[in-house]
């Protein structure tokens, strides 16, 4: 009888499950959206128990969609969105605040003080992370600083952080009774407090922030068996855990030296394979760890993360209602030639790689009476891609590495206007694979391979097929012209606040 493996990809906006068979294509997948919870200006938050219950349902409902049961599933596997905080009392299980999100910007001030001392770059020869808002370790100082339950339960050794990963492979495998406290290399590397060359908790800095050891989840490989399930499956081995990012990296079988993947969601994130060794950005990317499958040596990668792609066009979805569903931004944006002299700069929340500037705000700049709704949609869509060129440009740079292709991933790799534009403003072609959703199968190759479904990363590479390929078709006059306008655009967004 044919066995699957079931992946969870809990992300920013909704949480989904997908089931795979061998050749890692998808046969059942069930998705729900979460709420954002927005309680002031630049905060978002999470409810975690809303998550763990939409989590409960998805996976029963991707079983029941496949008539499957437990026992037709060898593996699970976890990748989630990055950074992401909660802090929860070990003992009910019960969160002593909302889930801080990677998009938050209220640990401004925290960073801006740690900065004081050493400056933005104070910790990264240990992390390879700048001080920013965007990690973990500064939120979870905002919540002992600011939630007195939470304090006293941390200076008791009862309170448990962990990124959404730890919260869901704790809750699976049992919750307050026996739950696994455990997070992968690649989600620690993105919380500023795991050395990267020992993949161990660094004491200085935890010392520094204030956060007990006590709290900290233990660091595991990404591919091993952590636990077995005891809430919602029965008796299914918990055997991947991988950031989203390093999923998809995973999951585009980019296991060589040299290859990156582009993952186009609600933000955007380019990740670079540098092979063993960790490398130091110069030029505002972040040093991660890719994954680690069971004793092998870590695998490391440049980051370049941009706070805000497809929230862009859910912005003008909500907020400004100009499309009814984001789907429908390609048909306005087609309703132009070009984007009319306008340039739309996303920093909502402020600016990330390689600029890394949260006094950074948005803008929408050249605007003059002859601009249409059509030219807002292109000037969105062409964000993302100039955004991604900053980050390519910093990776070449750091890595001396020439990209020759980029693969794509994520929810906007879709739209063919956006991934044309892509090919033209990069210079490079844009292959999109098969199964588009690599991040859920990243999940998936990660809990397979720890139980032996697959026997190696060459089977895993094997299964990638190539979709559809976009090949640059602009001159490089015209590409200069318009890189240069988005450059002019970005510093009229700094020093806002």
């Amino acid at each position: 009888m044919a066995k699957y493996v079931a992946a969870i990809d809990q992300g920013t906006t909704s949480t989904r499950c997908m089931i795979f068979d061998h050749d890692g294509q998808a046969v059942s997948i069930a998705q729900k959206e979460h709420r954002q919870i927005y309680p002031k200006p630049s905060w978002v938050e999470h409810n975690p128990l809303e998550i763990w219950e939409n989590t409960q349902e998805v996976v029963l409902s991707a079983l029941q969609k496949a008539e499957l049961t437990s026992t037709d599933v060898v593996a699970v596997g976890i990748t989630n969105q990055r950074e992401t905080t909660i802090v929860w009392d070990r003992k009910t299980g019960k969160p002593y605040y909302n889930a801080i999100v990677w998009q938050d910007m209220r640990t401004d001030t925290i960073c801006n003080e740690l900065a004081k001392e050493g400056g933005q770059d104070r910790f990264r020869g240990w992390v390879g992370l700048p001080l920013a808002t965007y990690f973990s370790g500064p939120k979870i100082r905002w919540i002992l600083e600011n939630v007195p339950e939470a304090k006293r339960g941390a200076q008791k050794g009862e309170a448990l952080f962990g990124n959404i990963d730890t919260w869901l492979i704790w809750q699976l495998t049992g919750g307050p009774n026996g739950g696994v406290h455990v997070t992968d290399v690649s989600n620690a590397s993105r919380t500023m407090l795991m050395n990267l060359e020992t993949l161990t908790w660094n004491e200085n800095i935890c010392d520094v922030l204030g956060i007990p050891p006590s709290m900290l989840p233990q660091i595991v490989p990404s591919s091993q068996v952590y636990g077995l399930t005891r809430n919602t499956l029965d008796n299914v081995p918990v055997s991947g855990d991988l950031g989203d990012q390093q999923a998809a990296l995973f999951g585009q079988a980019c296991f060589n030296k040299g290859e990156a993947k582009n993952t186009y969601g609600t933000g955007c994130f380019m990740l670079l394979n540098t092979g063993n060794q960790p490398i130091q950005s110069r030029n505002g990317l972040l040093t991660t760890v890719g994954y680690k499958i069971g004793d092998l040596p870590a695998v490391y990668c440049l980051e370049g993360s941009i706070a805000i792609a497809g929230a862009l066009v859910q912005w003008l979805r909500d907020n400004l209602k100009i499309i009814q569903k984001s789907s429908d931004i390609e048909a306005l944006a087609r309703t132009v030639e070009d984007n009319g002299g306008i340039y739309f700069v996303p920093a909502f929340s402020g600016l990330f790689a390689p600029h890394w500037r949260s006094d950074a705000r948005g803008v929408i700049v050249g605007l003059t009476r002859y601009i249409t709704s059509g030219h807002i949609a292109r000037a969105a869509l062409e964000a993302t891609a100039y955004q991604t060129r900053e980050v390519l440009e910093a990776m070449e740079t750091d890595s001396g590495v020439k990209l020759t292709a980029l693969k794509v991933d994520g929810g906007m790799v879709i739209n063919d206007l956006l991934m044309q534009f892509q090919a033209d403003i990069l210079n490079v072609p844009v292959i999109r694979p098969h199964v588009a959703e690599t991040t859920a199968l990243g999940a998936a190759y990660a809990a397979g391979l720890a139980v032996g479904y697959w026997q190696n990363q060459d089977e895993l590479r094997n299964n990638w097929k190539m979709l559809k390929q976009w090949v640059p078709d602009m001159s490089e006059m015209e590409r200069n012209r318009l890189y240069n306008g988005w450059k002019k655009a970005v510093e009229r967004t700094l020093n806002w606040v």
